[in-house]
């Protein structure tokens, strides 16, 4: 489970977080199996946090600094993760469906069965990233770009 200190001080937002990461760069955040649905954490610094199956599901981490971040298993689903910085982040088994991930960095990060169905991937930086057995389905479009059934 998280850190109650750690997750009090995110759920007080952005800026209070990101003055205590500032003050104490060497605490690793304890956010284990966090209920951060649909928070606000644009511009976060979670650089090395734990989130492993943490609910970070339609939370919007826009601009989010997760570089190195362990999301194992974490729910991210349609979280919007554009411009995130996820360099050698961890996200094995991470659920990603209908996540945007439009222009995010996710050089050298390992995405080893992840999910990423339908998820946006414009613009992202995916060099070095481990895709293994990774689920990159999107859906099916017509012949004029319309999803089916639509």
């Amino acid at each position: 489970m998280a850190n109650s200190e750690h997750l009090e001080l995110l759920r007080q937002g952005v800026e209070v977080w990101n003055a205590w990461r500032e003050i104490e760069p060497s605490i690793v955040p304890d956010l284990i199996k966090a209920n951060l649905f649909r928070a606000n954490l644009i511009g976060a610094n979670l650089l090395g946090a734990d989130l492993s199956q943490a609910n970070l599901s339609q939370a919007d981490l826009t601009r989010a600094y997760l570089s190195e971040a362990y999301l194992h298993e974490a729910n991210l689903s349609q979280a919007n993760l554009s411009q995130a910085n996820l360099s050698g982040a961890y996200l094995g088994r991470a659920n990603l469906t209908q996540a945007n991930l439009s222009g995010a960095n996710l050089t050298r990060a390992d995405l080893t069965r992840a999910d990423l169905s339908e998820a946006n991937l414009h613009e992202a930086d995916l060099s070095q990233a481990n895709l293994g057995r990774a689920n990159l389905t999107q859906q099916p479009t017509t012949p004029k770009g319309r999803p089916r059934g639509s």
